[in-house]
């Protein structure tokens, strides 16, 4: 506890526990609180869903006067006001969407000293006429909200934040705390810097978010269908975040979320403000609804319960992604991550950068930034250590909850082949872009494009034809990891050719081996062959899928990839799906072959699902319930889907290695109800008993609970 019943709780843990309705401050809370009751100034470095509004609004409640909060987007005031509002709070705001009538209504309040707090936007903050209302009203402090944008080297510069440094000049008596989830070193040097803060208490909670799992991985030409079945198989039904690089591929890809089943709302800011607005309400009020957005949306937006962020394109730094996808579990429950991103996202971004009319030292910085953001993406290492680094944070060990600690990738030698490709941008004068390069390594011998190497005499070149052990997506990989590690540059002016830069001499010369992240194979030919061994229980439904394909196959005269690759049987093996629909979610199986295949499939998934002795997967899952980890928990650490854990852990409960008390907490009247429906539904199938109680216990609780009363 906070404090013990023998003393009274101190005027800031009363504020806490009758205005917020919380027990105890959280980590570094009570510190800060302290801070700045007593007059003091405070740095806060707190990540996303950490409490910092807390931080200041507790103060302004304890002190006498009114506190200003200077915050960057009006959304972001309008939120917070009308949430301190719904607690009893004297809150307000001024900003260009007030009327003039409104506006001085809340000025008049100000000026009468009726307000516990007044969120102001920096614009206005520094005007003499919002100057002078401050010097005729006591204020308690000043909190400088998303203090990151002070910074002209930070992802979110806000010229009219380094104006802010006024506040200690007029009034030094009064206390400032400065607040921010996304600042690097650099970024935290110059926020004390220009708000005069050197003599400020620096707060440091860290930048870690344990329940985000991060998931990155290459776009393969079908980023959306992997962002559909990311989507069914984690968070069907659930509010979250997609983020796009451009207007038009946000309403894309909303327009096709939409088609796909889902509540999509696109977000730019070339869309009226009614729409936005009425957007932004609909993901705040409603339960299951997507937005996607470009940057312009989520600054702010204090919705506790997004469980993914996702992300399109490459963000421009590791600042701005880190600040994205901290929108997601804000209530510290279990939350994603996951981005799909290429070669040509990099191009794009270098592009805006060049073309961009900041000076050469801004643009410098915005390459090196991109470059970590590559480096992130790129690494074998785990994301979470490579993102914590970045803001000088060490983590000890892996986290054990990204894709790279999970699934770890494999690594392969790449110097000699990085030697190829250096050498042949060499040898074609650092004047082609990627894909002409890729295509004299690999030698294309026909068409226009023989044609333009042969205009350049590139095929008498030695590097010409060197490269025929990798195809044309391996060698764009490559590359794309060459330029992520600072081998490879772009010239933009130049049309996107690729030129060496000074790090890539020692590796091209032998004098440094090179290891990279091991490149996908996409060989059709090579897929064809592959397959997949499985053992125990999962042999038998294999061999089973094998079998009915190859009947059909026989029957039509094709070969049996045609109706579904190995990959996919895998996939139906590892998931065991029950119905139609949870089978069309399955990598590789499109509305016709549903259609077509989809009955005869389902009926031997059905049938092992019923008779599957425990498998190792199953044994796995028991371990980790034994552990204290919980079904969603679980699925998070083994990757799997949540029905897939549930019926795991029925399968456990049906052999009588674990109860139902181990998985799911119901009383004696709650089981007696289900009993009753399961006893009276047909053939004591799901869905019966799932509609009978509208939905209030999901299928993976229900699965539980069947196989103990069969039990």
């Amino acid at each position: 506890m906070l404090f013990s019943s023998k003393s009274a709780p101190s005027p800031a843990q009363e504020v806490l526990r009758s205005v917020f309705g919380y027990e105890q401050f959280r980590h570094q809370q009570q510190a800060i609180v302290d801070q700045v009751i007593d007059g003091g100034d405070a740095l806060v470095l707190m990540p996303t869903g950490g409490g910092k509004s807390l931080c200041y609004q507790v103060p302004a409640l304890v002190r006498t006067g009114t506190a200003i909060v200077v915050s960057p987007l009006i959304a972001l005031m309008r939120d917070q006001v009308q949430a301190l509002q719904q607690n009893g709070v004297r809150a307000e705001y001024l900003n260009s969407s007030l009327a003039a009538d409104e506006a001085f209504r809340v000025e008049s309040l100000f000026r009468q000293g009726d307000l516990d707090l007044l969120y102001v936007a920096p614009e206005r903050l520094v005007t003499p006429r919002m100057l002078d209302l401050m010097r005729q009203t006591e204020l308690s402090l000043f909190a400088i909200d998303e203090a990151h944008c002070v910074s002209q080297w930070g992802h979110d510069f806000r010229p009219e934040y380094q104006q802010l440094s006024i506040l200690h000049e007029c009034f030094p008596a009064v206390p400032r705390i400065a607040l921010t989830a996304t600042a690097d070193l650099p970024t935290r040097r110059e926020i004390i810097e220009r708000l005069n803060l050197q003599d400020a208490e620096i707060f440091n909670s860290g930048f870690d978010r344990p329940n985000i799992r991060y998931h990155i991985s290459e776009n393969q030409g079908n980023a959306r269908d992997q962002l559909k079945r990311f989507i069914l198989n984690n968070h069907e039904g659930e509010a979250g975040i997609v983020y796009c690089l451009s207007r038009k591929r946000v309403e894309d890809t909303a327009e096709w979320l939409n088609k796909q089943g889902f509540t999509a709302l696109p977000y730019h800011a070339g869309l009226s403000t009614d729409i936005r607005q009425e957007n932004q309400e609909r993901f705040l009020r409603e339960d299951g609804v997507i937005v996607v957005a470009t940057i312009a949306f989520g600054m702010g937006i204090d919705k506790p319960d997004v469980r993914f962020v996702a992300h399109l394109n490459l963000p421009k730094s590791i600042e701005a992604y880190y600040q994205e996808t901290g929108r997601a579990g804000r209530d510290g429950l279990p939350s994603d991550a996951w981005m799909a991103y290429g070669l040509q996202d990099v191009i794009t971004l270098r592009q805006m950068q060049e073309q961009s009319a900041a000076e050469e030292s801004r643009k410098r910085v915005e390459r090196h930034k991109l470059d970590a953001m590559l480096g992130l993406c790129e690494t074998h290492a785990c994301r979470r250590q490579v993102l914590l680094r970045y803001f000088d944070e060490a983590l000890d060990e892996p986290c054990g909850n990204c894709d790279n600690c999970i699934t770890p990738p494999q690594t392969w030698d790449a110097t000699v082949a990085a030697q190829k490709a250096l050498s042949c941008v060499y040898r074609t004068g650092q004047r082609f872009g990627v894909n002409y390069v890729v295509d004299v390594l690999r030698g294309v011998d026909s068409g226009q494009v023989f044609e333009r190497i042969q205009n350049f005499d590139h095929d008498k070149l030695s590097t010409y034809g060197i490269g025929s052990e990798l195809n044309q997506g391996e060698w764009r990989t490559l590359f794309r990891q060459l330029m992520a590690i600072g081998l490879l540059g772009v010239d933009y002016e130049g049309h996107g050719s690729v030129f060496l830069t000074d790090a890539a001499r020692p590796v091209l010369r032998g004098e440094q081996s090179l290891t990279l992240r091991k490149m996908p194979k996409v060989d059709k030919q090579k897929t064809r062959k592959s397959n997949v061994a499985f053992s125990g229980g999962n042999q038998k439904l294999w061999e089973a899928l094998r079998a009915h394909r190859k009947t059909l196959a026989e029957d039509q005269g094709v070969p049996a990839y045609v109706i579904f690759h190995d990959a996919t049987l895998a996939e139906m093996v590892e998931r065991v799906p029950q119905t139609l629909e949870q089978l069309g979610r399955i990598s590789g199986i499109g509305e016709r072959k549903l259609d077509a295949y989809g009955e005869g499939f389902l009926a031997i998934l059905q049938e092992y699902h019923e008779s599957a002795p425990v498998s190792d997967t199953v044994s796995d899952t028991l371990v980790l319930l034994s552990q204290g980890l919980t079904p969603l928990e679980i699925a998070h650490r083994r990757e799997l889907t949540l029905n897939t854990v549930y019926r795991h852990l029925a399968l456990g409960i049906e052999r009588d290695e674990i109860e139902l008390e181990d998985v799911v907490e119901l009383d004696a009247s709650e089981l007696e109800a289900l009993g009753g429906a399961f006893s009276l539904s047909e053939q004591g199938g799901l869905k019966a008993v799932y509609e009978a109680f509208d939905g209030e216990y999901d299928y993976g609780v229900l699965g539980c609970v069947r196989a103990a009363l069969r039990l």
